[in-house]
C-alpha cells in the first residue's frame, strides 16, 4: 500500500510538472495570437497611403498574417503529446528550432562508479503539433516533423542515441490527464536538476529490473529490449508476424513499429497506416499509447466493429451464432443472398384470380414498390402494347446474373436486355435493310420506351438498387435464408442465424457480413452533383484580400479517413481472434499494403484456428513472411503466470508460456461462493477487498452472458472497478482482477479454455478467483480446472 501510494504521489507530481509546462505554452500561444492580430490590423492601415505599392504590400501582409493566425487558432487545442529527456551531445550546436543537433551523446556524458552508471540530463524537448519558441527563442515545443523530434519516434532500447526517457503525454484541451514513460536506458541512473529522473508506468518496472543487483534480471531486461527492437525495426517490404504470450508487449511493439515506419519513410506511408484492434476497449487503450500517430489522418485506429464507414457495433453474438457468421461458409450464403434479394416477396394479400400477375404499365393498377417483384411488364411503343411475362422476365434475369459482376453494376445490362426483348416483340427489327436506318429506328425505340414512367417504375421495382443492410435484413426471413443456405448451413444454424438478424442493432460479426455484401453488390456510379451558381464567383481578387481558412488537423484527418479505402501498411492486433470473414474484411483494406500481424495462438477465441489461418493467408497473399517471437512476460508476477500456465497446458498441450520477470510473493486468492451470500455478494466483496489493496484499477471478468448482471453487482463501487466479458478482456490489463467461475468461461465456447487463459493473465499485481458449484472447488476453494 505504501509503495503504491508513493507511486501515485510521483505520478501526480509528474502530471503537475507537465501541466505547468503546458500552461506556459498556452500563455506563449496567446501572445503569438495577439501578435498576429496586431500585424493584421497594422497591415490594414497601410492601405490608407493610397499608392499601388502600399496596397499590394498591405494585401500580402494581411494574407500572411491571416494564415498565421488561422494556423495558431486551429492548432490551439490538444497539440502537446510527447517529451524526450536527452544526454549531453558531442557538440553544442543548435538547429533553427532551438534544439541541439547532436545525435550521439558526449563521450563523458555517462559516468561509471563500480557496477552503476550515472548521467545528467542535458536537454529536455516537448513534442507537439507545431513548434513554439519562448521570448528568448528557446524551444517550448518542437514540431513533430522537425529533425529534433526524430528521436521520439526512432529511439529504441538497443539504439537509444541520446534519449534516456521517452514520455507520452495525454491531454484534453488545456488539461494534462496522464503520462506514460518508456526507458531507453533502464540500466542508467539519470538525474534532472539534481533529482533522480522519475519514471511512470511500465517504464518504472523496467527501471527497477534494470537496476536490480542480480545478473539474471539484467539479462532478462536485455532480452526484452533486443527482441522488441528487432520487431520495431524490421524491414516493411513483407509481412512481419509477431507472436507472443500475455504481457510480452505485443501491442506496444506494434504501435512503436507504426511510428518508426511512418517516420522512416513518410512519403511511402502517406497512403495511411491502419491499426485494427478486436474491441473498442482496446482501441481506447491504443489511442492513449501513441496519440501522435493520428497526425494528418495518416494512421487510423479501428475496432473490428467500426471498420466499415458509418457502422458502429460493439454487441456480441452468442458463440454458436458467432461461429456461423464468422465461418468462410457464409461467403456462399451471401453470394446467393446478394442475387436472391432482387426477388422481393409480395406481402400476404387476398388471393388473386387465376392468371393475375403483378404488372407495371396499367395506369389504373400500377402496384406500389412494396407489393413485391413485378412479374409482368407492359409498355406502349410504335402504337402497340408490348408485354413481357413472368417466364420471359425470369430468363432475362438469369441471363443478366450469369456474369460475376456486382449486382448493382448489372442494372445497365438488365435494362439493355429488357429493351432487346421488347424491341424483338415490336417486330420493328426487320423493317429496314439499311443498317443506318435500322440503328436510327432502334435508338428511337430505346429512347421512347426507356423514358416512359411505366418502364422506369418497373425497372426500379424489378432490379432495385440493393444495400448491404437491406440484404442482411432480408436474410432475417428464415424461409428465404433457408433457400440461400441450402447445403451450406444445417436447419439449426439457419434458425439461429435468422433469429439473430431479427434483433435490433448490429453485432461485431455482422460488420464483416456487411462489408462482404458491399463488395458483392457494388455501388452504382453516382451522377455528378451540379455546382450551384455563386454570385461571388463573379468577383476576383478575394483570395488576396481575405485570409484563407486552413483545415484543422482534425478536419484533415477526418477528410482523409473518409476518402481512404485502402492503406499502405496494416497492423492487426490480437490477430488470433479474427474470424475468416473478418480476415476478408481487413484484407480488402490492405491489398497493396505491407503488414504487421500480432497475435498468440494460445489466446485465440475462434473455434477453428486452421480455417482462420487459411483466410489470413489468403488476405496476406504471396508476400514473404518474417516471423518473430516475444518470450518475456513483464505484466504478470510469477505467481499469477504459474497459475495461468496450468490452463495453458489444458488448452494447448506442449505450448510454452512466456517467462515472468518478477515475483511479488502475493499468491492468487481462491474464494468459493458461500450459500448464505450467493454469487453476486461474493464477487462484490472480492472486488471491494482488491480495491482496498491496490490503488489502481480492478477488472471483474465473467462469462459473456453475465456482463450486464456483473455490472449490477458492482454498482456503486466507483470508476476504478469495471465488469467485462471474457472476450472483452483481450489485450487489456488491470492492477488486480477477479475471475468469476472459470468453468463458465471455459464452457461457453469450444475455445473456452484459451479464453480462460486470457482472463487469468490480465493482472499486474493481484488475482482473485471466485468459484461456484460448476467449478467443483476443493476445501481451499481452488476450482477443478486450476488444480495440479
Amino acid at each position: 500500500m505504501a509503495a503504491q501510494e508513493a507511486v501515485d504521489t510521483v505520478r501526480d507530481r509528474e502530471i503537475g510538472v507537465e501541466q505547468e509546462h503546458l500552461d506556459q505554452v498556452y500563455r506563449r500561444l496567446e501572445e503569438k495570437i495577439h501578435e498576429a492580430e496586431f500585424l493584421m490590423h497594422d497591415a490594414a492601415q497601410k492601405g490608407h497611403v493610397g499608392t499601388p505599392g502600399a496596397l499590394a504590400e498591405r494585401d500580402a501582409q494581411v494574407f500572411r498574417a491571416g494564415v498565421h493566425l488561422n494556423r495558431l487558432n486551429n492548432e490551439f487545442e490538444d497539440f502537446l503529446f510527447g517529451r524526450i529527456d536527452l544526454l549531453y551531445g558531442k557538440d553544442g550546436k543548435k538547429g533553427p528550432d532551438g534544439a541541439y543537433t547532436s545525435v550521439e551523446p558526449a563521450e563523458d556524458a555517462i559516468r561509471t562508479d563500480g557496477a552503476q552508471q550515472y548521467a545528467d540530463i542535458g536537454e529536455t524537448l516537448h513534442i507537439g503539433r507545431i513548434g513554439v519558441l519562448d521570448a528568448d527563442y528557446a524551444p517550448l515545443v518542437i514540431d513533430w516533423r522537425a529533425p529534433a523530434a526524430a528521436p521520439f519516434y526512432r529511439s529504441t532500447p538497443v539504439d537509444p542515441g541520446r534519449v534516456v526517457r521517452r514520455r507520452v503525454i495525454r491531454s484534453k484541451g488545456r488539461k494534462v490527464l496522464g503520462v506514460e514513460d518508456d526507458l531507453m536506458r533502464p540500466e542508467l541512473k539519470a538525474t534532472l536538476d539534481g533529482q533522480e529522473l522519475p519514471v511512470i508506468g511500465d517504464g518504472a518496472l523496467m527501471a527497477a529490473l534494470g537496476q536490480a543487483r542480480g545478473h539474471t534480471m539484467r539479462d532478462i531486461v536485455a532480452s526484452i529490449q533486443a527482441e522488441q527492437d528487432l520487431v520495431i525495426r524490421a524491414p516493411a517490404a513483407s509481412v512481419t508476424y509477431v507472436e507472443g504470450g500475455p504481457g510480452t508487449g505485443k501491442t506496444a511493439v506494434a504501435l512503436h513499429r507504426a511510428a518508426y515506419l511512418l517516420y522512416q519513410d513518410r512519403r511511402r506511408y502517406s497512403g495511411g497506416i491502419l491499426i485494427v484492434s478486436p474491441t473498442p476497449l482496446l482501441v481506447s487503450y491504443t489511442e492513449g499509447v501513441l496519440p501522435s500517430l493520428g497526425e494528418e489522418g495518416q494512421v487510423a485506429i479501428r475496432a473490428l466493429g467500426s471498420l466499415v464507414d458509418g457502422v458502429e457495433a460493439d454487441a456480441y453474438d452468442e458463440p454458436a451464432v458467432a461461429r456461423v457468421k464468422g465461418s468462410s461458409r457464409m461467403l456462399a450464403v451471401l453470394r446467393k443472398a446478394a442475387r436472391g434479394a432482387l426477388e422481393t416477396p409480395a406481402p400476404k394479400a387476398p388471393a388473386r384470380a387465376a392468371g393475375d400477375q403483378l404488372a407495371f404499365g396499367d395506369e389504373d393498377e400500377a402496384p406500389a414498390a412494396s407489393a413485391g417483384t413485378p412479374t409482368l411488364l407492359r409498355v406502349v411503343a410504335f402504337g402497340r402494347r408490348l408485354e413481357l411475362g413472368a417466364d420471359e422476365l425470369r430468363r432475362i434475369r438469369q441471363n443478366v446474373l450469369s456474369g460475376t459482376a456486382p449486382v448493382n453494376l448489372l442494372r445497365p445490362r438488365a435494362r439493355r436486355l429488357l429493351l432487346d426483348a421488347l424491341y424483338a416483340k415490336s417486330g420493328a427489327a426487320g423493317r429496314h435493310s439499311d443498317p443506318e436506318l435500322a440503328a436510327e429506328l432502334r435508338s428511337s425505340f430505346d429512347e421512347d420506351v426507356s423514358t416512359e414512367d411505366s418502364f422506369l417504375g418497373f425497372l426500379d421495382a424489378w432490379w432495385p438498387e440493393l444495400t448491404p443492410r437491406g440484404v442482411l435484413d432480408a436474410m432475417a426471413d428464415e424461409r428465404r435464408l433457408g433457400r440461400w443456405a441450402r447445403r451450406v448451413l444445417n436447419p439449426g444454424e439457419v434458425r439461429r442465424l435468422a433469429r439473430s438478424l431479427r434483433r435490433p442493432g448490429l453485432s461485431v460479426h455482422d460488420v464483416a457480413l456487411l462489408d462482404e455484401l458491399a463488395t458483392l453488390l457494388g455501388a452504382p456510379a453516382k451522377p455528378r452533383k451540379k455546382r450551384e451558381y455563386d454570385p461571388l464567383d463573379q468577383l476576383t481578387g478575394l483570395e488576396e484580400l481575405m485570409p484563407v481558412r486552413e483545415e484543422t488537423q482534425r478536419e484533415r484527418a477526418e477528410r482523409l479517413a473518409a476518402e481512404r479505402t485502402e492503406y499502405a501498411h496494416v497492423i492487426v492486433d490480437e490477430a488470433q481472434d479474427l474470424t475468416p470473414m473478418q480476415w476478408r474484411m481487413v484484407g480488402r483494406r490492405g491489398r497493396h499494403a505491407t503488414w504487421t500481424v500480432v497475435g498468440d495462438p494460445a489466446q485465440s477465441s475462434w473455434s477453428d484456428p486452421d480455417e482462420a489461418a487459411a483466410a489470413r493467408d489468403e488476405a496476406l497473399g504471396t508476400r514473404p513472411r518474417r516471423r518473430f517471437e516475444l518470450t518475456v512476460n513483464y505484466r504478470n508476477p510469477a505467481e499469477i503466470a504459474e497459475l495461468a500456465a496450468k490452463v495453458l497446458a489444458l488448452a494447448m498441450p506442449g505450448k510454452e508460456s512466456p517467462r515472468a520477470v518478477r515475483s511479488t510473493g502475493v499468491v492468487p486468492r481462491f474464494v468459493p461462493v458461500a450459500e448464505r451470500t450467493g454469487l453476486a455478494e461474493t464477487v462484490r466483496l472480492a472486488a471491494e477487498r482488491l480495491l482496498s489493496e491496490v490503488e489502481g484499477t480492478v477488472g471483474v471478468v465473467v462469462a459473456m452472458d453475465r456482463r450486464a448482471e456483473a455490472a449490477r453487482w458492482l454498482d456503486g463501487l466507483g470508476d476504478r472497478v469495471v465488469a467485462l466479458g471474457s472476450l472483452e478482456a483481450k489485450g487489456l490489463e488491470y492492477d488486480a482482477t477477479v475471475v468469476v467461475s472459470p468453468a463458465e468461461i471455459a464452457d461457453e465456447s469450444p475455445a473456452g479454455l484459451r479464453v480462460l487463459y486470457v482472463a487469468l493473465t490480465r493482472s499486474t499485481q493481484a488475482l482473485t478467483v471466485v468459484s461456484g458449484e460448476r467449478d467443483l472447488p476443493d476445501e481451499d476453494g481452488v476450482p477443478d480446472l486450476l488444480r495440479d
